[in-house]
């Protein structure tokens, strides 16, 4: 018996029969799943319905905190919710390479399942394609998502007002920070965990609670820097930012003094970042701590006109500074 993927995999026989009924479905427990149709049939009432995808090549596959799996569920779940969605229905397509161990497609496979029903959102449909070997890396995921439209007035730019306050739920940095040091091989300088984790539930209490956010992102590849200057952008307001306010882990500013990397263009997959209504921020903040993932939740910065789509920093130092998006390439396969 083969215990690796092979080409026969994905041919759509026998063997591609054998690995989606003994494995995929093994885990994908639904029943739309198991008719094995082309698309799946939702019944949904007459709802807003946001739709979501996303693909997913982190290497190495497994890492401090996840791994590929766990993050091609939470990341499509937390960018239906950061969207004001209820995550509903999940796809999963996997490109795997011929050579990859089934044993190791299971773990990812059972990785996926567990973070799915903790999440509380069904994989509805799917499929598996299998690639020679040297032409794929192993596992590429991808997931798109279906939520419903949490009932309250849409998240956009426009209700930006001088004022609002910056919010975030936590540190910044440990996911990049964890994925960079393994493929530089610091696996022995490494003493944190990605941050790779669900915020759908937290971010749709605020909703429930009627928290007045105006918009929200999650700060995934590139960073907070970027995210938050795509926030700010043709708003014609500026943020300005005290980065004495801004929480990195001890671990992560070590980890980036060694590697010359800066944590605000480090990838995050368990954060987001709000933009608030500043008589919210109270409750928002008491909300958000209330969740393992927003326990160091807090104000980051504010609403200001002192300059046109910018992001201000004002630095521990006490100067100021210009906070750009990322250029180039930083870090590469982190999500």
């Amino acid at each position: 018996m083969n215990n690796n993927i092979t080409l026969s995999h994905g041919s759509g026989g026998k063997l591609s029969q054998d690995l989606i009924r003994n494995l995929i479905l093994k885990y994908f427990k639904d029943p739309e799943l198991e008719k094995l149709n082309d698309s799946a049939l939702l019944k949904i009432k007459q709802e807003d319905i946001v739709f979501t995808t996303d693909s997913y090549t982190v290497s190495p596959l497994f890492f401090p905190g996840g791994d590929i799996g766990k993050l091609a569920i939470t990341g499509t779940v937390n960018d239906l919710a950061v969207c004001g969605a209820r995550p509903l229905c999940l796809s999963a397509g996997f490109i795997l390479e011929e050579g990859l161990a089934l044993d190791t497609f299971e773990t990812i496979i059972r990785s996926m399942a567990r973070e799915a029903g903790r999440c509380s959102v069904r994989i509805v449909t799917g499929d598996t394609k299998v690639v020679q070997k040297g032409k794929g890396d192993l596992v590429f995921i991808n997931t798109s998502g279906i939520g419903i439209k949490v009932y309250r007035p849409e998240l956009n730019k426009k209700g930006i007002r001088k004022g609002d306050v910056v919010v975030i739920n936590g540190s910044m940095g440990e996911h990049g920070s964890v994925i960079m040091g393994m493929q530089k091989g610091l696996d022995f300088q490494i003493k944190i965990k990605s941050d790779c984790a669900p915020v759908a539930d937290m971010i749709l209490e605020l909703l429930n609670r009627k928290v007045d956010i105006k918009f929200m992102r999650d700060p995934t590849r590139g960073g907070l820097a970027t995210c938050l200057n795509e926030m700010i952008s043709n708003t014609g307001y500026a943020m300005t930012l005290d980065e004495s306010k801004i929480p990195v882990r001890k671990e992560v500013k070590s980890l980036c003094n060694i590697l010359g990397l800066d944590p605000f263009y480090l990838a995050n997959e368990g954060k987001v970042v709000m933009i608030i209504s500043p008589g919210d921020s109270k409750k928002a903040i008491q909300i958000m701590k209330k969740y393992d993932q927003g326990k160091n939740a807090g104000i980051i910065g504010l609403i200001t006109d002192e300059a046109c789509d910018k992001v201000l920093l004002k630095t521990s130092l006490g100067t100021r500074r210009i906070l750009d998006v990322l250029t180039g390439q930083a870090l590469p396969r982190i999500c």
